[in-house]
């Protein structure tokens, strides 16, 4: 009986080692090419990288929807994308790798248009900063959906620790795409409501 049970925590340990690697190798990987590309454009391309965000309602613009959260205008702007992201995308991940990359995509889509549709005429947008809007309105917005202790508890938990990244959703000055910011945020939290709906229909319980 006791090796049995010495067993099966032990393929427990092995299971939970693999999937820690997976998030890492995940989020490693978006932090590292986000790197990488800021590294390329100040070296080589002198930063015309830049010019493939996202341009408010113009046809080229559109391109940017998918581009725009891996470019960045400085070393300063990447990194301070990085941290964010790394903690609200690894909560996020802990519901599962498809609930990150749902919420990742839905946010894209969702912060790109909104950003194309509203930004500033003759403006670029680029940064992962909607992204992390986008993290941050699911894990914020699942609680309400969910209602479940776990996902209240950690609403809290992130609130207290990122809360005041609502502000940088509102209108503001100093280049910085709020739209970006406020539509990621609605993104996260559409993202939320299909994740939780379609978890009801499947266990009505």
């Amino acid at each position: 009986m006791n090796m049995l049970e010495n067993l099966r925590r032990s393929e427990r340990g092995v299971s939970f080692g693999r999937t820690l690697k997976t998030q890492a190798i995940i989020l490693g990987g978006f932090v590292l090419l986000i790197w990488l590309l800021e590294i390329i454009d100040w070296l080589i391309l002198k930063g015309s990288l830049d010019a493939l965000g996202v341009q408010p309602r113009t046809l080229v613009g559109l391109r940017g929807i998918l581009f725009m959260p891996f470019l960045h205008g400085s070393f300063g702007h990447v990194l301070a994308n990085t941290i964010p992201f790394l903690i609200l995308g690894w909560l996020v991940m802990l519901g599962g790798i498809s609930q990150f990359f749902t919420v990742v995509a839905v946010t894209i889509a969702v912060s790109g248009l909104g950003v194309w549709l509203f930004g500033s005429s003759n403006s670029v947008h680029i940064g992962a900063s909607g992204l992390i809007f986008g993290f941050f309105g699911f894990l914020i917005t699942k609680a309400y959906f969910e209602r479940s202790l776990p996902s209240i508890i950690l609403a809290i938990f992130v609130f207290v620790l990122y809360g005041g990244l609502l502000l940088g959703a509102f209108p503001q000055r100093g280049g910085i795409s709020w739209q970006g910011h406020l539509f990621g945020f609605i993104g996260g939290a559409l993202s939320a409501y299909m994740l939780t709906t379609s978890r009801w229909r499947r266990d009505p319980t």
